[in-house]
C-alpha cells in the first residue's frame, strides 16, 4: 500500500515537472540573449555586420568588410574562395558570415557559432561575449586558444 501511495504522489507531480521543463526550454531566449541583435562595427571601419535572431540562434549578415571589397571601396567581390564551387560566383554583400550562435546562460555568452571569412573561404568556430557595451567576437580553429578576437561596437 505504501508503494501505491508513493506512485500516486509521483504520478501527480510528474505533469508539473514536465511543464516546468518545457517552460524552461521555451524561455531559453532571455532578454539578455537578445542583446546581441543589432548592427556592429569595428572602430576602424574595416568590418560591419548586422545580427539577427533566427529561430533560437543568432546570425550576422555582412554589411561591409574592407577585406572583401574591390579597389573602389564600394563594390563587393565575388565569393571566389568559397569551398563550394556553386557559391564562388555570388556577391559577398549580405552573406551570412556568423551563424549558429546560441545563448549560454551559464557562461553568459553566445557559443557554438561559425564564422565565415569570405577573403579566404575559411570557416572558423566562434563565440561572442558582450563586455562593457562592446562585442568580443572570437574566431578560432580547434580550440579558442588558437584564434583571434575582434572588438566591435554597436552602431544601431
Amino acid at each position: 500500500m505504501v508503494r501505491s501511495k508513493w506512485w500516486a504522489s509521483w504520478a501527480a507531480t510528474l505533469p508539473g515537472l514536465t511543464a516546468g521543463l518545457l517552460i524552461g526550454h521555451a524561455s531559453a531566449q532571455t532578454p539578455a540573449a537578445r542583446e546581441i541583435v543589432g548592427v556592429w562595427a569595428e572602430d576602424d571601419g574595416q568590418l560591419k555586420f548586422e545580427v539577427h535572431e533566427v529561430n533560437e540562434t543568432y546570425e550576422a549578415h555582412l554589411i561591409h568588410s574592407a577585406r572583401v571589397m574591390e579597389a573602389d571601396g564600394r563594390t563587393f567581390r565575388a565569393d571566389t574562395f568559397n569551398p563550394d564551387p556553386a557559391l564562388r560566383g555570388r556577391n559577398l554583400r549580405g552573406t551570412v558570415i556568423l551563424s549558429g550562435l546560441r545563448w549560454d546562460q551559464a557562461v553568459r555568452r553566445w557559443e557554438g557559432g561559425s564564422l565565415y571569412d569570405g577573403s579566404s573561404g575559411r570557416t572558423y568556430s566562434a563565440y561572442v561575449s558582450l563586455v562593457d557595451g562592446h562585442m568580443e567576437l572570437r574566431g578560432y580553429l580547434g580550440i579558442p586558444l588558437l584564434g583571434q578576437t575582434i572588438i566591435l561596437r554597436r552602431t544601431r
